[in-house]
């Protein structure tokens, strides 16, 4: 029988909502605690799931033995309370991306390994049944090596949008704009379909938000280690709705790709993704008749569940089960370290405006 993980969560927000189904909905799993600064909106969010809400993480580690934190705060936030949480001895679930800089990763990912604790961060797209099923194909051969691919993004966030907490859309509170908030997903698959990049060349804008910092808009081209080459587009400046797809082409001229998101825009914890992901592009050999069948099977999963809750849970589940079972998750901190050196090399080459090499 696998054991029953407690779990607190670190950031009464929005998207802690969504956590919380999470774990309800996770087998083997108990929710018991959140942490919260703010002291009436950890109450209230105590209240509302039957748990018991703290001011201090050592305090609710220790009274609650907790075994993970899921960490729900803003980016620039994520490292203190990490920190924090793998020194009380939890193992730490970081939402999305891992921080908004290199140094904070590199801080918590030395806390996990000094306090021998499991480190991951969310990208619960990977457990969309496309994208499985690209990495799937991959995997298997079936299009030769990765040599050529593409991230987009296309969206609108409004100036309600930013005003909706008082964190968003500064560098200070935000740590970026859409790069850091919206893009880390797919942002996250090219890298697992692509591998490990070696010089980036990029450029961010602030198109039309002029009531913000950070950037809307941003684009760039990666090379690979492995001799592949990728392009990068993301937006928040793209009206009316939500586009997103990540294409993979092989050197032996076959493609696959998932179109990730897609219909109108959404807030995480306030509305939930309208149309289910499905593989947009599939060129295999032999397998291109399958896209209808697929889609009508991914269709019917992704409609039959709440989609701002499964695929967390999905991950949780992941998640726990390396911590039972002394594996690594699917998504470690190592991997969510990656997506933030893309981000932090596409600001650092519109500063110079200079390709980045990333050190190996």
């Amino acid at each position: 029988m696998p054991k029953t993980l407690n779990i607190a969560l670190i950031g009464p927000g929005k998207v802690a909502h969504n956590h919380a189904r999470a774990v309800l909905e996770t087998p083997d799993t108990k929710l018991v605690a959140i942490y919260g600064r703010n002291h009436t909106k950890a109450d209230e969010f105590a209240n509302q799931y039957g748990i018991n809400a703290y001011s201090d993480i050592y305090d609710m580690v220790d009274r609650e033995n907790v075994d993970i934190c899921i960490v729900c705060t803003p980016h620039p936030a994520h490292r203190v309370v990490t920190v924090a949480a793998l020194e009380a001895g939890a193992n730490v679930l970081v939402e999305k991306p891992l921080a908004s800089s290199l140094e904070d990763c590199d801080a918590m990912i030395e806390a996990a390994r000094k306090a021998n604790r499991q480190l991951a961060v969310v990208s619960q797209r990977r457990f969309y049944e496309p994208c499985m099923r690209m990495r799937q194909a991959i995997d298997d051969g079936k299009i030769g090596k990765p040599v050529l691919g593409m991230a987009q993004l296309f969206g609108w966030r409004s100036e309600e949008y930013y005003r909706s907490d008082p964190w968003r859309g500064s560098w200070e509170h935000e740590g970026g704009g859409v790069l850091v908030n919206q893009a880390p997903h797919q942002l996250d698959l090219l890298l697992w379909y692509m591998g490990e990049m070696e010089e980036v060349y990029g450029v961010w804008a602030n198109l039309n938000h002029p009531d913000i910092e950070v950037d809307d808009t941003a684009v760039a081209i990666v090379r690979f280690k492995n001799g592949g080459i990728g392009n990068v587009i993301v937006s928040n400046s793209q009206k009316p709705g939500l586009y997103g797809r990540v294409h993979i082409h092989g050197q032996n001229g076959a493609s696959v790709g998932v179109q990730t998101d897609g219909g109108s825009m959404f807030i995480a914890g306030m509305t939930s993704i309208q149309d289910a992901p499905y593989n947009d592009i599939w060129s295999v050999p032999e397998e291109a008749d399958q896209q209808p069948v697929w889609k009508a099977e991914d269709d019917a999963v992704f409609n039959s569940v709440d989609s701002s809750s499964h695929y967390f849970s999905r991950q949780l589940a992941d998640f726990c089960q390396a911590i039972n079972e002394g594996r690594k998750p699917l998504v470690t901190g190592e991997e969510g370290r990656k997506v933030v050196a893309l981000f932090e090399a596409i600001y650092e080459s519109t500063r110079t405006n200079q390709p980045v090499r990333l050190s190996s």
